[in-house]
């Protein structure tokens, strides 16, 4: 429904009612060509992150104890043949998609909304026995709302860019798109689940950032979920949430809010297991090494210039976990100058404290770069040197590769698909979930997708 003139008073509306109206005014045949090649692209690209993420210990950690606070449910566990609640189902398959640093993102958001609005449209959508257009409708639906509200904060002010922090706006608009929800109603959802997501502060302060907890994302879209459940049943939040400048900046959340482009369509995607703003200066290393024919035990002194705020990630020269490792560039340039690109597809627990990869890392030198600072956030470049024997290269590399200015086409991530799950499913099951999803929308029922990822 819409909200009414009577209602509606043009001045007391706030953010949240216009953002539930605009979710539920959005229909299937609303969606851009592009808008559904793009949601084919972010469910192909996650899924295969998720295959790959589901052995880590902090995806079998949800998946062991999530049982234990949920009941049986109607939404699958993926690749696990359980079924639980939707919120535990989203939960759980957040977290082995986000476990690996390997799922996609949003410039604008400084993070990652895949791992979020996937899982929830899964889960829902299996639970409510939506049809396909409705689910891709979910997904584009979920991408927008959490993007608008990450992009319209003062990124210069944020402790942390974790994206825990803003995607249960986008779980909950998953859940009202499904649901057909009242305005009301999912206009409360929005605001509760903006108030109750994780803060994640410490992730901003702590020394400690390789954790099981990383960005909170699979938490955040949990709460997402039941916050629409409590909006539904007459629980009420803020609704002015979004309508105060110290905190967001309400014009970039209703910009160009008219449905003729799509956030979802200006996703990137990940080549590497590893946090985005390392990317650039492993494209860069990457690329000199091959052009020059260089290798990895000629290679003296390596220096990247970078902005600042990625030397405020924890860069250990010898991390003791996968998660440390995701944040360090020197020990990343390291893993990708020896394995080569392969080696960070995705990254293995046995590189961790290898002596060959820990003493390359030590070769590495970081340097801030006022430069490239006022080009981050909408780029995170960098600009690496490297030192051999009586010579040296040089390369800066402003858009990684995955950027929608420099994408990686559909066979690329099919590539990159079938690299990540080859070792826990067979080339049989490969073929079909992405030949399933590249005709997904000439179906009207998902079942056959959810069949697909019920096992491994």
């Amino acid at each position: 429904m819409k909200l009414s003139n009577a209602d509606r008073k043009l001045s007391a509306v706030t953010t949240t009612e216009i953002l539930a109206e605009y979710v539920l005014d959005l229909r299937p045949e609303n969606l851009s060509s592009s808008s559904i090649e793009i949601a084919k692209h972010s469910i192909l690209d996650l899924i295969g992150a998720a295959v790959a993420g589901f052995s880590t210990s902090s995806a079998s950690v949800y998946r062991e104890t999530a049982p234990k606070f949920f009941s049986a449910g109607s939404a699958s566990i993926w690749f696990s043949g359980q079924n639980l609640h939707p919120a535990a189902s989203a939960l759980v398959n957040s977290a082995a998609a986000s476990a690996l640093d390997i799922d996609d993102g949003n410039r604008q958001a400084g993070g990652h909304p895949g791992a979020s609005m996937i899982p929830a449209a899964f889960a829902l959508a299996q639970h409510l026995k939506a049809s396909v257009p409705e689910l891709l409708t979910a997904i584009v639906a979920g991408y927008e709302i959490g993007i608008r509200v990450a992009r319209s904060r003062d990124f210069s002010a944020l402790a942390t860019y974790s994206t825990g922090r803003w995607c249960s706006f986008g779980a909950a608009a998953v859940a009202g798109c499904l649901y057909k929800s009242d305005v009301k109603e999912f206009a409360h959802s929005l605001a509760i689940a903006g108030v109750q997501s994780p803060d994640m502060a410490a992730a901003g302060y702590s020394r400690f950032m390789g954790n099981s907890v990383k960005e909170g994302i699979a938490w955040s879209t949990m709460t997402g979920i039941f916050a629409h459940e409590l909006g539904r049943s007459g629980f009420t939040g803020p609704l002015d949430i979004l309508d105060h400048p110290d905190y967001y900046d309400t014009n970039n959340i209703v910009k160009d809010l008219n449905g003729s482009k799509f956030l979802i369509e200006e996703t990137y995607f990940k080549p590497y297991a590893c946090c985005r703003w390392l990317h650039s200066s492993i494209d860069g290393l990457l690329l000199l090494m091959e052009e020059n024919s260089i290798k990895a035990e000629s290679i003296q002194k390596i220096s990247v210039n970078i902005f600042s705020r990625a030397l405020t990630l924890n860069n250990y020269i010898d991390p003791d976990s996968l998660e440390a490792a995701q944040y360090s560039i020197p020990f990343c340039l390291a893993v990708a100058a020896i394995e080569g690109k392969r080696g960070l597809l995705p990254m293995k627990h046995e590189f961790i404290q290898r002596s060959d990869i820990v003493a390359f890392a030590k070769k590495v030198e970081l340097i801030g770069d006022a430069g490239f600072d006022k080009m981050f956030p909408e780029c995170t470049p960098a600009a690496i040197s490297i030192k051999v024997p009586e010579s040296s290269f040089k390369k800066v590399v402003i858009h990684p590769l995955g950027e929608p200015s420099n994408p990686m086409k559909f066979s690329i991530l099919e590539d990159k698909f079938y690299k990540l799950v080859q070792s826990y499913i067979t080339l049989e099951k490969a073929n079909m979930i992405v030949n399933t999803i590249k005709a997904i929308e000439e179906k009207n029922n998902p079942e056959e997708l959810f069949q697909l990822i019920k096992t491994l």
